[in-house]
């Protein structure tokens, strides 16, 4: 099948195709005497898998390791399940460091008066500025 067909089967885009191939994430497929690319089954499959890693916000290159242990029909499911782990440990401190920009920007908006008055602490603490209120507790 050619790339569009191909594209169409595993529910991605020609281009992201393109550029899987020219990083080396999948490899170099076969080339009809035109110069067209030419997908078979596998390669599809590759793709969809990429595609549901991808879904699941792993990195390229933890695509790269995934893939190569899909491959290796050696291998243990404790590495599969390691690489896992890792992720969740870097999603669950990525929610936590957004959870915290969160509560601040909710204590700035809950401290902005919101009226017609130039003075906002949302644009002090933005510009290094102490607010005013900031100022008289301090005090």
């Amino acid at each position: 099948m050619n790339i569009g067909q191909a594209a169409k089967a595993a529910g991605l885009n020609p281009k992201i195709i393109r550029y899987y191939e020219s990083i080396g994430l999948i490899g170099a497929t076969h080339r009809l005497g035109s110069g067209y690319r030419n997908f078979n089954e596998r390669d599809v499959q590759i793709l969809c898998f990429i595609k549901r890693s991808r879904e699941l916000g792993f990195s390229i290159d933890r695509i790269r390791s995934l893939l190569s242990l899909w491959e290796d029909k050696s291998r243990q499911s404790a590495e599969v399940k390691t690489l896992a782990h890792q992720y969740i440990t870097e999603i669950d401190q990525d929610i936590a460091r957004m959870q915290a920009i969160r509560d601040q920007l909710q204590q700035l908006a809950q401290a902005c008066h919101g009226d017609g008055r130039p003075d906002c602490p949302i644009i002090d603490v933005l510009a290094g500025q102490e607010s005013a209120e900031d100022r008289r507790q301090a005090a």
